[in-house]
């Protein structure tokens, strides 16, 4: 027998029911969830690089039972519950892909509208921008830049927040000005540096990683996926060093940075 999504619904009733439940899970709330679902969230696109589908599996489950766990908070407290959150979502995608659904009727037959995916990617800036615009007749949503989430990565929030402005035409024409901004941006970094202001160079180096996420943009690089990938290059040549030293018995701090940097050169010729 397997399990189906509404097992998973009633599993999570259970761990909250306020006589015979979890006592951990009692104490939950919205904001002592995120950090769970962030790591969740994490883990799923470290399975996805490692190419490990097994762990994905696991992964995806975990991921889900976050989602769970939120519409069980809000329907606990009447705001909604595991319906609203699946009719919400599913019209919007109902929505924002007219080119599939022409009249946006879920159950509707396939058309005969074919577009190209970039075509598919502009219709739905469109529609997102009209559904912005929409937003910004309420007095709640004054900017923008307002519903651009503020708990996403710096990296991933400035490349958004710069797609944004950028969407209203605020942006450079292309990638040789943002390339100058970034040489404009480090000698700032150096003049903070040499006059000894730490609060400046803090700030400076702040315009310099927003100013390379903005380079990352307009080269059709995801500034993010690009970092975490830099990282796992690292990881995987300093374990490099670390083991070839090992078999020294040796490790790095006992080594001089010359022959460090000789074994980090070994690491890129064996494509580490």
């Amino acid at each position: 027998m397997s399990y189906q999504l509404d097992d998973l619904l009633y599993l999570m009733q259970r761990l909250r029911d306020p006589q015979h439940g979890c006592p951990w899970d009692l104490q939950q709330d919205y904001a002592s969830i995120v950090p769970h679902t962030l790591e969740e969230a994490y883990e799923v696109a470290d399975a996805i690089e490692q190419g490990d589908f097994e762990q994905l599996r696991g992964e995806l489950g975990d991921l889900l039972f976050q989602v769970v766990y939120y519409a069980q908070l809000a329907g606990e407290e009447s705001r909604f519950g595991w319906p609203e959150v699946v009719d919400g979502i599913t019209r919007k995608l109902v929505r924002r892909h007219p080119h599939v659904f022409p009249d946006g009727n879920l159950r509707t037959p396939p058309g005969s509208q074919t577009l190209a995916p970039d075509q598919v990617k502009r219709r739905w800036e469109q529609i997102k921008a009209e559904e912005r615009a929409e937003k910004a007749a309420q007095p709640e949503q004054l900017s923008l830049l307002d519903d651009v989430p503020g708990a996403l990565p710096a990296l991933s929030r400035a490349q958004k927040l710069q797609k944004r402005a950028s969407s209203a035409g605020f942006d450079w024409p292309d990638a040789a000005p943002v390339v100058d901004k970034i040489s404009e941006e480090l000698d700032e970094v150096r003049e903070a540096l040499a006059a000894g202001d730490s609060a400046a160079v803090a700030e400076e180096m702040g315009d310099l990683l927003f100013c390379v996420v903005n380079l990352a943009r307009h080269l059709g690089v995801d500034a993010e996926n690009a970092l975490r990938q830099g990282n796992a290059k690292f990881e995987r040549r300093f374990r490099f060093i670390e083991a070839q030293l090992g078999e020294q018995g040796a490790t790095v701090s006992e080594r001089a940075l010359d022959e460090l940097d000789a074994l980090w050169d070994k690491a890129k010729q064996q494509g580490l």
